[in-house]
């Protein structure tokens, strides 16, 4: 990150939004910045170990979910709270990118 100290979440348009909904999107916006920016001049062998093979297939399948989850919630087809299984679902990709935080860095 260029400044840590801010991150520009550019899936949120600016208006109010409850933390809990700040919360998904600042995680998979750091994903985000991850997979763009940092992976394409990673060191990392992700071949190293099973470990390492699993995290980058994790990382790959959370950014797929994550890319085709805004592209539904700019089209209003996602209601983050209402929408039958989103939240919980929203809880669970969020806990799967918990789980393989120490493999962001690059």
């Amino acid at each position: 990150m260029r400044n840590p100290k801010k991150l520009n979440i550019t899936t949120l348009d600016g208006k109010w939004s409850d933390k809990d909904n700040v919360m998904l999107h600042a995680c998979f916006q750091l994903l985000t910045d991850f997979v763009e920016q940092e992976i394409a001049n990673d060191i990392a062998d992700w071949q190293h170990d099973d470990a390492h093979s699993n995290a980058r297939k994790e990382i790959d399948e959370l950014y797929a979910w994550w890319k085709q989850r805004i592209i539904k919630d700019n089209a209003g087809e996602i209601d983050s709270i209402w929408g039958e299984g989103q939240y919980e679902t929203d809880n669970a990709m969020l806990i799967r990118l918990i789980n393989i935080r120490k493999y962001l860095w690059t």
